[in-house]
């Protein structure tokens, strides 16, 4: 099955540009931006291309028939939208649990336009004392990686300043989808 995400990946003419810091084996991925289905897809197909031991946050309604095996068998993680939960905490637990993790989060939490980022990515990585690794995916290019580590200041306003510096540059495949102001950190 990896091999089918990877070679759809390089079918599709697109190209990995992967740039790994040495000491990101424990970090919060930020996905972005999502604004197409396409994107979950590549996104593994960067993961599996280059063994990283990802596991991903996906609205619990992909996990049901045909798609559950798929989504549990690739390191995802339902989300229980519409309920409250801890999810915050069950995530920084999970940092606690295991020596390496990267936890993928499609911080705008939809392929839709947003006003406003869902900001758990941000406390679950203050929360685990662990940095944030920007993901990407340039539709324009049609490049995909990883950027720069970012370790969190505990300052919102200088935190979501350099990620917004990174994704900047970065075109999603329906650009008018991804609300990059929409991204405005506080702290709880």
């Amino acid at each position: 099955m990896r091999k089918v995400f990877v070679w759809l990946f390089k079918w599709k003419g697109w190209k990995m540009d992967v740039n790994l810091p040495t000491n990101c084996d424990r970090c919060v991925v930020i996905a972005a931006p999502h604004t197409s289905n396409w994107d979950f897809l590549y996104s593994l197909a960067v993961f599996f291309h280059y063994h990283l031991p990802v596991k991903y946050l996906a609205k619990k309604e992909l996990f049901r028939w045909p798609f559950k095996g798929i989504m549990e068998k690739t390191g995802g993680m339902p989300v229980y939208r519409h309920s409250k939960n801890k999810l915050v905490d069950e995530m920084i637990q999970l940092f606690k649990d295991n020596e390496k993790l990267m936890l993928a989060i499609p911080a705008e939490g939809t392929r839709s336009r947003v006003k406003k980022w869902k900001t758990g990515f941000y406390h679950v990585a203050l929360g685990a004392n662990v940095p944030l690794l920007l993901g990407y995916l340039d539709y324009k290019k049609k490049i995909a990686g990883f950027g720069p580590l970012i370790y969190l200041s505990g300052d919102p306003l200088i935190d979501a300043n350099k990620i917004k510096a990174f994704y900047r540059t970065i075109e999603g495949k329906f650009p008018e989808k991804f609300n990059l102001e929409g991204l405005v950190l506080t702290t709880n």
